[in-house]
């Protein structure tokens, strides 16, 4: 066998050696990429998964926010709605107080002094009451003896629906000799001395007579607001007392 021949023999043999040895082989990818993809499906499928229970999470927390404020809104929009009807009364209450007072003779709104107290009575705060009213002086023994048989009026009835106020004319006489004059006397309800301003106010509404004490004038507030005529004159304590239970009702 010539050379050339025998070269070309032992290249085919290293060729079947190699071939029967087994050639190093070329790795194949698809199964490590289908283990990537699966991998990174299953990552998705978590993030999304992940991504969804976040927003329902939110929005159930969003919902609950706008339930509460929606609540307080609603609680506050209340609060204030109950507030303003409230001042509404108030305030519809207090303009029916002033027009009741501005409807009043002046008489019955002009504040007067409690002489042993200090204490100022408005007669028209005690509506609802009947309140026999006399004007008097210290200086007038009419005034006395009539005051006398109202105390004894008074005894008779004992009960705290009827109020007494003698109102002196005397607009000068401090109120501490004035109660000291009612102490003196066993006089032991309220006395009051009269202002200027008070005693023209009566003198417009009963007449000039209410300003002379030995007349010994009197009358009374029934308990609707309504007033008798001025009533001159001593009476007894049965007078007054009729008197007193007619304006009563």
């Amino acid at each position: 066998m010539n050379i050339g021949k025998r070269c070309a023999w032992l290249l085919a043999l290293s060729v079947l050696v190699l071939a029967a040895c087994g050639a190093p082989q070329a790795t194949n990818p698809e199964p490590a990429m289908a283990a990537t993809e699966q991998t990174m499906t299953e990552g998705d499928t978590m993030t999304e998964t992940m991504t969804m229970t976040d927003t329902a999470a939110m929005m159930e927390e969003t919902h609950a926010m706008t339930a509460t404020e929606m609540m307080t809104d609603s609680h506050a929009m209340t609060a204030t709605e109950m507030m303003t009807d409230s001042h509404m009364m108030t305030e519809t209450g207090a303009m029916n107080d002033a027009q009741a007072m501005a409807d009043l003779p002046a008489w019955q709104t002009l504040p007067l002094t409690d002489a042993r107290t200090g204490e100022q009575i408005v007669l028209a705060d005690l509506a609802g009451k009947t309140v026999f009213v006399e004007t008097m002086a210290t200086w007038c023994t009419n005034c006395r003896q009539q005051l006398n048989n109202v105390a004894a009026a008074r005894a008779q009835l004992g009960n705290d629906e009827v109020v007494f106020i003698a109102v002196s004319v005397e607009t000068n006489i401090s109120a501490t000799d004035l109660a000291q004059y009612a102490t003196d006397n066993s006089f032991d309800w309220t006395f009051a001395v009269s202002t200027p301003e008070m005693l023209v106010e009566l003198a417009n509404a009963f007449g000039q007579t209410i300003a002379n004490p030995p007349a010994t004038p009197h009358f009374i507030i029934r308990p609707d607001g309504s007033v008798t005529d001025l009533i001159t004159g001593i009476d007894s304590p049965e007078q007054l007392i009729q008197d007193l239970q007619a304006a009563q009702g």
